[in-house]
């Protein structure tokens, strides 16, 4: 029997492009993770990978869109994944929570569903957070010739 459609074919249908991946770095404050340039892209999926344990307490981290024109956007709003040990190896994913933006969540689910535009994608750590990850996203064009590439 043959198979019609391959794995990497049928992610890029319904996730769209990537996955694309940067790593934090060790003790991340700011990072420029992502770059969107050439208009709007949709954000569809967004996780984090652990590398290194992030044990400090009230080590939290976030996600923010800062465009070239218009207000800096929060992806994902600051949580807390110190406080209880996020242990290397960990994958930590998306929970809607109680806000407007998605929170982290051990586990979680990966659908973003975000738009963003020209501008970068930053991970934002406390000055407390300590560890280090991979984060990853994967993305659609919704304007002709964007692309959205690890800064």
């Amino acid at each position: 029997m043959s198979v019609i459609i391959q794995g990497d074919q049928l992610r890029q249908i319904a996730l769209g492009q990537g996955p694309v991946s940067k790593a934090s770095g060790a003790s991340p404050t700011t990072v420029a993770a992502f770059t969107v340039t050439g208009g709007e892209v949709l954000i569809t999926a967004l996780w984090l990978k652990v590398t290194t344990s992030i044990t400090t307490d009230s080590g939290t981290v976030a996600v923010n869109l800062v465009p070239t024109t218009g207000d800096t956007q929060t992806l994902v709003t600051a949580t807390d994944l110190g406080t209880t040990d996020t242990t290397a190896g960990t994958t930590v994913g998306l929970d809607s929570g109680t806000t407007a933006a998605s929170k982290f969540l051990r586990g979680g689910r990966v659908n973003l569903n975000a738009i963003a535009t020209t501008g970068t994608i930053n991970i934002i750590g406390a000055a407390s957070v300590n560890g280090a990850f991979t984060i990853n996203v994967c993305w659609i064009p919704l304007t002709a010739g964007a692309v959205l590439v690890a800064a």
